[in-house]
């Protein structure tokens, strides 16, 4: 990982991804964006029984939204529900239990949600850092399982239900820390090397960038988008990155402060005039590359990339 941008993207950070860059950009939002009646829209979010993909759920509850929850722990899921609905006073809120690690069970889920329900909005928000390099039971590497295969394989799945629906949209929860990374389609599961887990989540959300960009380009009825929620104080966070916790606890955002731009992006006319595709920061436009920091991927290597989840995703088809 380059130092350089290692350097340059922390003092960003500093600028923009705490509390009071969000309070500073908050200024400039548009009042009434998120003024908005849900009722009839169909929204499923991946981990959302706690941090930023719970918020999410909340926001969407209580505009009216119907919420479909999708988490890997059904006590902790049933647990936030009860807290969203109560809230809300929304009882369209659904738990589905589904490990985003496990590409068979991604895939058996998304066909059999796609046969009975409606879904007009994805919001990829589950994700993990696990910082010792382990395999899941399909022998793949889990950050990677997680947060790459499980993604893809569950937004292609879900692809023609979206083109039915009327204002589709796939919101999906990267990270500023892709800023760090320059796509690596030679090495996806890290096999090669010391393993590193936050580089490993940093190139995770660089390639779910890449992903963006390009089924947006492929799927051109579909609304597409990526972002980053700034640096938010969220279970995850404490948990998988505990030294960056304890220095930065007072100056991270509030779980809202980060499911604000997911929200927006999800529900807003706004966000819907946005071109497909793009990466967003504080409901704004920003770019997916520091200055000279010599990042970029050529369009064989972005190619490489979907040709590799999708070999990937096709062989745990069921």
């Amino acid at each position: 990982m380059s130092i350089y941008r290692n350097a340059v993207w922390f003092v960003k950070g500093l600028q923009e991804y705490t509390k009071s860059g969000y309070e500073a950009a908050a200024k400039h939002f548009a009042a009434g964006d998120l003024d908005v009646n849900l009722s009839g829209r169909s929204y499923m979010i991946t981990g959302a029984n706690s941090g930023i993909g719970k918020a999410t759920a909340q926001e969407i509850a209580n505009r009216g939204g119907t919420v479909h929850m999708v988490c890997r722990n059904k006590g902790r899921a049933e647990a936030a529900k009860d807290e969203i609905v109560e809230r809300s006073k929304n009882q369209n809120v659904h738990v589905h239990v589904v490990d985003m690690s496990s590409a068979r069970q991604v895939w058996e889920f998304a066909q059999s949600f796609s046969q009975s329900n409606a879904v007009h909005v994805l919001i990829n928000n589950a994700g993990c850092m696990v910082n010792q390099r382990e395999l899941t039971e399909e022998g793949l590497e889990k950050n990677f399982a997680t947060n790459t295969l499980g993604t893809y394989i569950l937004t292609t799945a879900l692809i023609p239900a979206l083109k039915k629906a009327e204002d589709s949209r796939v919101v999906t929860v990267s990270s500023g820390g892709m800023l760090t990374q320059k796509l690596n389609v030679d090495d996806l599961q890290f096999e090669k090397g010391a393993f590193d887990g936050t580089a490993a989540y940093a190139q995770n959300k660089r390639q779910q960038v890449v992903m963006t960009e390009r089924l947006a380009a492929q799927h051109t009825e579909v609304h597409f988008s990526s972002m980053h929620p700034g640096w938010a104080d969220t279970p995850a966070v404490q948990t998988s990155m505990p030294s960056f916790h304890a220095k930065m606890q007072s100056k991270l955002r509030t779980e809202a402060m980060g499911a604000d731009t997911v929200v927006w992006l999800a529900a807003s006319a706004a966000a819907r005039k946005q071109p497909s595709g793009l990466f967003f920061q504080d409901r704004r436009a920003v770019a997916t590359h520091l200055p000279l920091a010599s990042s970029r991927s050529t369009p064989q290597e972005e190619e490489k990339l979907l040709s590799a989840l999708e070999e990937l995703a096709l062989k745990f088809k069921p």
